[in-house]
């Protein structure tokens, strides 16, 4: 089943994870974005764009698993792209998102 057809903007989804209201949550590789879509309606809700368009995860962190941590990917990229995207390679701490997260699960070894 289709959850959701990104848009052009959006790119190509990568890493994702799921917060505590049962929403997902996308980083768009090539897209400079972490979008939340609501798996029920198949609609996007939120949109949180970065400094560089390579996002490759995203995850809930912090005490109470309301900070998102979001990694990015410099691999690839010439020297004249890397001058332009800075950002590029860097893991990004975003707050005040109004939603939290949910506690990884663990397994036995």
């Amino acid at each position: 089943k289709v959850l959701y057809h990104l848009e052009k903007e959006e790119q190509m989804p990568d890493g994702m994870c799921i917060d505590a209201e049962g929403k997902l949550w996308v980083a768009c590789i090539d897209g400079g974005r972490v979008i939340r879509i609501d798996p029920e309606t198949g609609k996007r809700i939120q949109t949180v764009r970065l400094p560089t368009p390579r996002i490759t995860s995203c995850c809930f962190g912090g005490k109470d698993y309301s900070e998102m941590y979001v990694t990015s990917a410099y691999d690839g990229l010439d020297e004249a792209t890397l001058a332009k995207e800075p950002h590029a390679g860097e893991i990004f701490k975003i707050t005040g998102l109004g939603v939290k997260g949910i506690p990884q699960n663990f397994y036995a070894a």
